[in-house]
């Protein structure tokens, strides 16, 4: 037979027990919230510390950490407001407004940075010089081949020699695959492919109204640096296209826009939200 347990009632005497209790264990539960929030903050305090000491040196492990996952080294990036990634457009519009003059000090420089760049080891005579057909010059004064596109084709020039410089003396030496006898020059084509992509970013207009345009600018608000990079993937892509086609000189309107439809057609992908997102980035590092 089951026994049947009894329900136990407290006494008063058990209930003002209890209240004491209860009232001893809330005093100690106080206690220990203020303890526990003194020991947490002491140590948030020392992780800080911690990650700041980490963070010295730009070689940290912690640094490339952040680096690989997409954080930038210098912060954590945070969403550019609307009228930020405005501005940052304009700013890039602005530059593509300057015309190469080769009177201004700073062009001056900017070219003979170039040279440095391409050729370290041989010393440049003068901004008119027959030297400058050794890079892909239509001629001894670089300065007549800036008329189509302006300065900023030095700048995309610049930046990818100083920026990807394995890449970029590949391309100039024409180091991979069977050439034609009549390749086209370095840097006239250079000047080619940045005015390819302002065309074919829309970047003349206000604001652009074309689906590669328009993820572009998204992609701008991401990095700053995006057109100069892009720049540097477009080059890489019509040297493969060249070598893919075994063109020759007279070939080479056909092969840019070739290059500027599979360039589209990468900037039309909806994952790609980042420059490295893009499939031919990884052109740059063969």
């Amino acid at each position: 037979m089951r026994l049947r347990r009894r329900q136990c009632i407290p006494s008063c005497a058990s209930l003002r027990r209890v209240d004491e209790d209860e009232s001893y264990w809330r005093r100690k539960g106080r206690h220990e919230e203020v303890a526990w929030a003194h020991n947490f903050a002491h140590v948030i305090s020392h992780s800080a510390q911690c990650f700041s000491n980490a963070m010295v040196g730009s070689r940290s492990w912690i640094g490339a950490l952040l680096y690989r996952s997409g954080i930038k080294r210098h912060g954590i990036d945070f969403p550019l407001s609307p009228l930020q990634q405005e501005k940052r457009l304009q700013r890039l519009q602005e530059r593509l407004q300057v015309p190469f003059d080769e009177t201004r000090p700073d062009h001056q420089e900017a070219l003979k940075a170039l040279w440095q760049v391409a050729f370290p080891d041989t010393h440049l005579k003068g901004l008119i010089s027959d030297q400058w057909k050794d890079m892909g010059w239509q001629g001894p004064n670089p300065s007549t081949d800036f008329r189509g596109c302006g300065f900023v084709s030095l700048e995309n020039l610049l930046f990818f020699g100083r920026t990807y410089p394995a890449s970029f003396h590949r391309l100039l030496f024409k180091r991979d695959g069977k050439r034609a006898t009549w390749e086209y020059p370095f840097a006239v084509a250079g000047i080619n492919v940045s005015f390819m992509l302002i065309q074919m970013l829309d970047l003349y207009a206000a604001k652009p109204r074309c689906l590669p345009g328009i993820n572009f600018v998204k992609i701008l608000s991401e990095d700053e640096e995006a057109f100069d990079v892009l720049y540097c993937i477009a080059f890489e892509m019509m040297d493969a296209q060249w070598l893919a086609m075994r063109a020759s000189y007279m070939e080479f309107n056909e092969v840019l826009q070739v290059t500027r439809t599979q360039l589209e057609r990468e900037l039309s992908l909806e994952d790609v939200h980042r420059i490295q997102d893009l499939p031919a980035y990884n052109l740059l590092y063969q």
